[in-house]
């Protein structure tokens, strides 16, 4: 019998890319970070840090899926476009945001649909578990928050303002992972609606349109973090 491990599977496709990348390709930051939080949900899972580890896994593994489709040019959507064409100039951890935000806000309420079956959204106790890991996942990002900032700092000489943001910058970093997977939560019950419809497509076209603007919005210049704390960081697709 095969002991397969399809997060470390992941893992090794996100480091054959990463090492075949020059040194300075601005797509380094965040697949590097992407790569190890991927490691870290990896560990929680063997950790028992869920109620239902093998969901996690599974729809771990159809989230990385959907950021390599991106990347290796597979299926592009637009925050992915924009996201990907940002000048290679732009500091690390704007590079890293950008990421971030297309893959959670329009990547994740695909990968979470992908694992949740509409009859799954019928029965009540199971969606609450559901739900409770989806905000698990909050504690191993966290957790990552000041050592990707080590991490990122790294990779040249900052600002005298982003050193002094930057304990300001991880609990801001930090309440926007909380604040977006709400609305990611929200945005998955939208789409599954519009599923169950026949209304998926132009629904997923409705996200996508919202997470390029939200992408857009990063690209402009001036302190993103700062803005994102008045802007917030996710999308929320409106009711019909």
């Amino acid at each position: 019998m095969i002991d397969r491990n399809p997060i470390g599977d992941i893992v090794a496709r996100m480091r054959q890319r990463l090492d075949k990348l020059p040194a300075d390709d601005h797509r380094r930051y965040f697949l590097g970070t992407y790569l190890r939080t991927t490691e870290a949900v990896g560990r929680a899972i063997d950790q028992a840090r869920f109620e239902d580890p093998e969901w996690v896994e599974a729809w771990d593994v159809e989230f990385a899926e959907l950021y390599l489709q991106a990347y290796d040019g597979t299926a592009v959507a637009r925050p992915w476009r924009l996201a990907f064409d940002a000048p290679a100039e732009l500091p690390a951890l704007a590079h890293v945001l950008l990421g971030i935000n297309a893959h959670v806000n329009y990547d994740l309420p695909q990968a979470l649909l992908a694992v949740i079956s509409d009859d799954d959204f019928l029965d009540r106790a199971l969606i609450e578990r559901r739900r409770r890991d989806h905000e698990r996942i909050d504690g191993v990002l966290a957790e990552r928050v000041a050592a990707e900032d080590t991490e990122l700092a790294a990779t040249g000489p900052r600002r005298l303002i982003d050193q002094v943001l930057t304990p300001l910058n991880r609990l801001a970093s930090q309440r926007f992972l909380r604040e977006s997977r709400q609305k990611v939560w929200h945005n998955t019950v939208e789409l599954q609606q519009a599923r169950a419809d026949g209304r998926y497509a132009q629904r997923l076209a409705e996200l996508e349109v919202l997470s390029a603007a939200k992408v857009a919005d990063l690209l402009r210049p001036g302190q993103v973090l700062l803005r994102l704390a008045v802007t917030g960081f996710g999308v929320t697709l409106p009711p019909v």
